[in-house]
């Protein structure tokens, strides 16, 4: 009787696996122990693979970004300003696929240097455009850590995009702040239609690039 060999176990297989249990448990349920059953071994073989959580999270990162490039065209052709639109624009469809993907991704080190490709093009493409490469770093810096930010607080609200927490109704919200007009009526822009709130606030972070380094 020959009984059904198991894949080996690696690294790619063990950030696979954490990645779809993410999507289930978030980030706070995704332990070594769960990914564990999940891969049918005990917790302690996955230390052969990763030294701690984090050395984890910095695998899942870096697949993420694998997976988030293989589905991204940048076109050659583009302006400044229409690179780092579709950069952050596909970062932020990319985390949106994953429970916690904002958190997952901030911080975390890539294992490789997949990365370099896309970062040595962007940078080429701003310093051509009459950026100093420390101007090119912070601009396309800068608009990184916008689309993180924007997403982690995103996800706080709706953790996948056909999913919403509890407490966020805007009408329940604006009859609970009656005595707040103004406050109560940023509800709707606060936490409704995220799609046009990104993507006006990396507009608005594109327009304070230009307008610093006077490059248009």
């Amino acid at each position: 009787m020959n009984a059904k060999r198991r894949a080996p176990l690696d690294r790619k297989r063990v950030a696979d696996t954490a990645l779809d249990l993410l999507n289930e448990v978030g980030l706070e349920g995704l332990t070594l122990s769960a990914i564990g059953r999940e891969l049918g071994v005990k917790a302690p073989a996955l230390y052969w693979h990763f030294t701690d959580k984090q050395a984890l999270l910095d695998e899942m990162a870096t697949q993420m970004y694998r997976r988030m490039v293989n589905g991204m065209a940048l076109d050659p052709a583009d302006t400044w300003q229409q690179r780092l639109r579709a950069s952050n624009h596909g970062l932020r469809e990319a985390l949106r696929g994953y429970r916690d993907g904002a958190k997952v991704f901030s911080g975390s080190r890539f294992t490789g240097i997949e990365h370099a490709e896309q970062m040595e093009d962007t940078l080429r493409l701003l310093t051509a455009s009459g950026f100093t490469l420390s101007q090119a770093v912070r601009a396309s810096a800068t608009t990184y850590v916008y689309t993180i930010g924007f997403v982690t607080e995103e996800q706080g609200v709706e953790p996948l995009p056909d999913e919403r927490r509890e407490g966020f109704d805007v009408g329940e919200r604006a009859q609970r702040m009656a005595d707040f007009p103004l406050s109560a009526a940023a509800g709707a822009e606060l936490f409704d239609d995220y799609e046009r709130h990104f993507a006006e606030g990396l507009e608005l972070v594109i327009a304070g690039i230009a307008a610093r380094y006077k490059i248009h």
